[in-house]
């Protein structure tokens, strides 16, 4: 390189330089060989070198130098060296940079007279990571003794970075045949990465990585008329591809797939989505660059909300700008994958899931995603298992990879080992024979063993959540979050449209009962047509009852719809954030006024009203005895009651962990709730992930609830749970272990182990 430090090559004339080195090249080989010639040309340096691990990376590893431009070509795939060993070494060792003005008179220098690297003096190096794996070490040599520049150390960054995404992806494309012999550019080792279960289910297979539209390189249109024209076509054949989804056999899967895929056809049809699109254009954008605009517009309002449910419905959209960006591109919509295929995305939207040959498909893994997600439900209809949360699997998995996939317990077992596919293999035929089981027991009550009726009750929120109530065999909704319809419009939803909503909800559950929750907004649930008010904690914040009390009109609106739409049916509904029974008492009575308007008015009223509690503050927990008082009854809301019991945010991944829901202290509130609500005659649930987990659910049964609300998936495990379980027996085992003065951190042990002895599935 020129010595003059003032000659500073810029990153777009490198990566120039190196885009047009790649054109035309084949293979991994090919393209390293072209990679140094750029980069040597490009820094004005003599030497540019690039040195990969080796099949076994790892103790045993070894750095090969695999391309060169300025030492000798001889020496290319001879010269080797351990990780730590010479100056390359130190570099892959620590995986940081490291820039010499006089590299021979470095302690670890390592001189080999192979390369003929003798006359050079500076040495910058820097380490080749993808995932925070270290492929390679990325070398620049020069004959001037000078340090480098700060800048360039950063665009060698750069370039290491895009060249680790280049010689992974050839081979990934390439396979054998493109791939350096004995070079592990991919990673070798079996891994488990964890996630969290979104649709039950176990699947073995093989790895494919969907990948989404590429962002838009041009931004500002040449021909404004020209993108105008492109922009309408690919809207046309969006329509089109969206009609053939609900007419088609797909959208025949349940009425929950049909329900989907009429909501995701008015998003397509939306006139103001579309109208974003072409004022974009209009204004001078490209059609690409219009998506892309208007795709943010939307990420802007998704970012304010932190609700998994409110974000997953809101994602429906990144999915139709997708979808655009594909038909833009002139991609074609349907996607092959080998047979037995294991699909690994960050995220993936409904229609995108079904792009692929579901006949083909194992199993679906995403870094992000929800278990409310139109994504999650259409995989629950299919019957293929996801997994979601599983963060870095993306940086860790290579396409072809064998894969475990277990929707049980919200793991990733990537390239396995043998005797964890034996084992694996087992649990596959007896999950196999378990769903059967469960089908089997749809129709049937779950009583236990010692005569107690349980309730099973669906955690709900939108239509198409209502025909998984036969699916599973729920007794009910035992909530129904009314948020959504709120969030998803850019006004607020009419007094019309919020009746007919909570209608259907009621018809649909023909004679079981539907609790609605009364709208839990403020915190992460903003508005789009309501300014956010910054608080330094939302989730303890101006929220849920509190709103509604504040603003009675909102509250009072929303109460006249559910009075409309329960006439001459069973109408139950509670408030949410209760902290003290006052707030209670108060919503209660608001809700008496618009009984009594409709009844004024003449309107048909319904057969029969409850009003409840979502218990969900320790504060309301130790008043349970007055809020009984008042209350048709209580439903312990345990996501939020446990959170600010252990002080531990369910949503942040270094905190959610932190406490156990069967620990001596959370049992013990727990129980407490179910005995004061059963000394006041009060009828009292539970919603809330622990409802729908096995072990959990028998723990709150034998405290004494009834009635447990939870996600779909976990109907057919809880109920035959329950058929197997001796309640009262189980009771003996807990409630010893709830004094003060227990030493125990967790009944989990205790519980599990019962369950072992008595033969129930958990």
């Amino acid at each position: 390189m020129n010595a003059d430090p003032h000659i500073i090559t810029t990153p777009p004339k490198l990566m120039r330089a190196i885009r047009k080195a790649m054109a035309g090249t084949e293979s991994v080989q090919e393209r390293l060989d072209d990679f140094v010639a750029a980069i040597r040309s490009s820094m004005q340096v003599e030497v540019a070198s690039i040195y990969l691990l080796r099949q076994g990376s790892g103790v045993g590893a070894d750095l090969e130098l695999s391309a060169t431009q300025g030492l000798k070509r001889s020496a290319v795939h001879k010269t080797r060296m351990k990780p730590g060993e010479g100056l390359v070494g130190h570099v892959a060792l620590t995986a940081r940079p490291l820039n010499l003005a006089d590299a021979p008179s470095h302690p670890l220098f390592s001189y080999r007279p192979e390369t003929g690297e003798d006359p050079f003096s500076s040495f910058l190096g820097v380490p080749i990571l993808r995932g925070g794996r270290t492929l390679g070490v990325l070398v620049v040599q020069s004959k001037t003794s000078r340090s480098f520049l700060e800048e360039e150390v950063e665009d060698l960054l750069t370039v290491a970075m895009v060249l680790a995404e280049i010689i992974v992806d050839d081979e990934r494309v390439g396979g054998k045949k493109a791939a350096l012999k004995g070079i592990a550019l991919s990673p070798t080792k079996p891994e488990t990465v964890q996630g969290r279960a979104f649709a039950p289910g176990l699947a073995r297979g093989i790895a494919v990585l969907h990948r989404p539209p590429v962002a838009p390189a041009n931004l500002l249109a040449e021909n404004i008329a020209l993108e105008e024209v492109r922009l309408e076509t690919a809207i046309s054949e969006l329509r089109k591809n969206v009609d053939a989804m609900v007419s088609g056999e797909v959208a025949g899967i349940t009425r929950a797939s049909r329900e989907i895929f009429d909501a995701y056809r008015t998003f397509a049809y939306d006139r103001k989505w579309v109208g974003r699109l072409r004022e974009a254009v209009t204004s001078g954008l490209t059609a690409e660059a219009a998506v892309e605009r208007v795709r943010n517009e939307h990420r802007a309002r998704l970012m304010k909300v932190r609700d998994p449910y409110l974000r997953a419905r809101l994602h429906d959209l990144e999915d139709l700008a997708n979808r655009m960006l594909r038909l833009l591109a002139g991609e074609g919509i349907e996607r092959d994958v080998p047979e037995d295929a294991v699909l690994f995305a960050r995220e993936l939207g409904p229609a995108e899931l079904l792009d692929y040959d579901r006949e083909k498909l194992a199993a679906v893994v995403l870094e992000e995603g929800t278990p409310s997600s139109h994504t999650s439900i259409i995989a629950r209809a299919l019957g293929l298992p996801l997994v979601g949360r599983a963060q870095g699997v993306l940086d860790r998995i290579e396409m072809g990879d064998s894969v475990l996939v277990d929707a049980e317990e919200g793991a990733v077992h990537l390239r396995p080992l043998e005797t964890q596919v034996a084992g694996f293999q087992l649990r596959l035929n007896i999950r196999g024979e378990m769903t059967r089981a469960y089908d089997q027991l749809r129709f049937r009550r779950a009583v236990t063993q010692d005569g107690k009726d349980v309730d099973l009750m669906l955690n709900a929120g939108l239509l198409v959540d209502l025909p998984q109530l036969d699916q599973a065999g729920a007794d009910g909704i035992g909530l129904f979050r009314t948020e959504f319809q709120f969030m998803v419009s850019d006004f607020m939803p009419r007094l019309a449209q919020q009746t007919e909503l909570y209608r259907k909800a009621i018809e649909a559950a023909g004679d079981r009962p539907v609790t609605f929750r009364t709208l839990d907004l403020g915190g992460d649930k903003i508005l789009p047509y309501m300014d956010p008010i910054p608080e330094e904690n939302p989730a303890i914040g101006w929220r849920a009852i509190r709103i509604g009390l504040d603003r009675p009109g909102l509250m009072r609106y929303q109460l006249r719809a559910l009075v409309a739409a329960g006439a001459g049916r069973h109408l139950r509904i509670m408030f949410p954030m209760v902290t003290v029974v006052d707030e209670f008492i108060e919503a209660k009575a608001l809700f008496a006024r618009e009984i009594a308007r409709a009844s004024k008015l003449g309107q048909e009223l319904p057969a029969k009203v409850e009003v409840g509690v979502m218990l969900e503050t320790p504060s309301l927990a130790w008043q349970v005895d007055a809020v009984c008082d008042h209350a048709d009854f209580v439903s312990v809301g345990a996501n939020d009651l446990l959170q600010f019991f252990f002080a531990s945010d369910r949503d942040n991944a270094r905190v959610s962990d932190r406490y156990d829901p069967l620990s001596p202290a959370a049992m013990s509130i727990m129980s407490f709730i179910a005995d004061r609500c059963r000394m006041n005659g009060t009828p009292v649930s539970v919603c809330g992930e622990i409802a729908g987990r096995p072990l959990e659910a028998m723990a709150l049964v034998a405290l004494g609830y009834r009635s447990l609300s939870m996600p779909v998936t976990g109907i057919g495990p809880v109920k035959s749970a329950v058929m197997a379980l001796n309640a009262e027996a189980l009771r003996d085992v807990i409630v010893p272990n709830l004094r003060v003065t227990t030493r125990l951190r967790s009944l989990r042990g205790l519980i599990a182990e019962f369950c072992a002895e008595h033969g129930i599935p958990v």
